[in-house]
């Protein structure tokens, strides 16, 4: 069983959902990367998800292309991404997802991928526009190496790719709320329970909603009827307006707190 396994078994057993941050390697500096990897494992993430900056990144909305930009200004890579999650997990143990383009990827190489992440520390990795019907041979290197190869399912996604998406992904499945792009939103979308609802007529695997959660109500709607909630934008938009704070990594632990 992977340690992301392990843990939604452990939250299945205390009977409350999961919570999973993520922010974005590099924002806004790979040691303030390191210190909140830290920092959301203490305010209660039960996984972290971590995206290598991207110059396209087309499933996101502003918030996370602002983040992605000022990392890559800050010449930020995939091998730092690593770097930084090696560094981070010498101090927390909940199970790290690389959130990732697919394109920094096919340029490392799938094998090297594997071992480095994996000697890194990280135990998941999603590839947001790696579509299911090409994945096998990354998927196959992933597992071999102990890795959780994650795909997104939303509400657009067919009946066919559904199918296909639970023959190759383990340790959870992401059911994105609603189409379009990643952004707190006031309300939220009914699609949601749906595509949770059709993942669990293909898949055991655990769901987690993210894409437009920003509030502790929202959190505890997803909570009612899926595995976990993610939450990104939220959190980012946070470090964004605090990035000049000499106390943003306190600040986010605190507005994290909130959430849950």
């Amino acid at each position: 069983m992977s340690r992301i396994a392990e843990t939604f078994a452990k939250l299945k057993r205390a009977g409350r959902g999961g919570f999973i941050p993520f922010i974005t390697a590099g924002d806004p500096d790979l040691k303030t990367t390191e210190l909140l990897l830290v920092e959301l494992a203490a305010a209660g993430g039960d996984i972290i998800e971590v995206g290598v900056p991207f110059s396209d990144p087309v499933a996101d909305g502003e918030v996370i292309q602002r983040a992605s930009e000022r990392a890559l200004r800050n010449g930020v890579t995939l091998r730092d991404a690593l770097t930084c999650v090696s560094r981070a997990k010498q101090h927390i143990d909940v199970p790290i997802v690389l959130f990732s383009y697919f394109n920094p990827l096919l340029k490392f190489g799938a094998d090297r991928l594997a071992d480095e992440t994996k000697r890194a520390g990280v135990d998941g990795i999603l590839v947001t526009d790696l579509i299911p019907e090409e994945a096998s041979p990354w998927t196959e290197t992933l597992r071999k190496r102990g890795l959780d190869p994650i795909f997104l399912a939303a509400p657009t996604t067919s009946d066919k790719r559904l199918a296909t998406i639970a023959k190759q992904a383990s340790g959870f499945i992401y059911a994105v709320s609603r189409a379009g792009v990643t952004g707190a939103r006031s309300e939220m979308s009914r699609d949601a329970e749906a595509v949770v609802t059709r993942v669990r007529s293909v898949s055991d695997l655990p769901a987690a909603v993210g894409f437009g959660i920003s509030t502790p109500e929202q959190v505890r709607q997803v909570w009612a009827f899926a595995d976990a909630a993610v939450i990104g934008s939220a959190i980012v938009s946070q470090i964004e307006r605090l990035s000049n704070s000499p106390d943003l990594v306190k600040r986010v632990g605190e507005f994290t707190r909130s959430l849950i």
